[in-house]
């Protein structure tokens, strides 16, 4: 099972492409600066983007 849910993600984000715009930009700024907002034991994912969602996820990706 993917985490975190699409489902999940999708009452966070207003569409699946405003999701996977702001995922991708933060995956992008992750693996340039390897700056992360949670420790990295916190992760789930080993990849940045999923990284970038589980971020989302916990509000750390505030989108206007």
């Amino acid at each position: 099972m993917i985490y975190p849910s699409i489902d999940k993600l999708l009452t966070k984000v207003g569409s699946k492409y405003l999701l996977v715009h702001v995922a991708s930009r933060r995956a992008k700024e992750m693996s340039e600066t390897k700056h992360y907002q949670m420790p990295e034991s916190k992760y789930k994912c080993e990849k940045n983007i999923g990284r970038a969602l589980e971020e989302v996820m916990e509000d750390l990706i505030h989108i206007k």
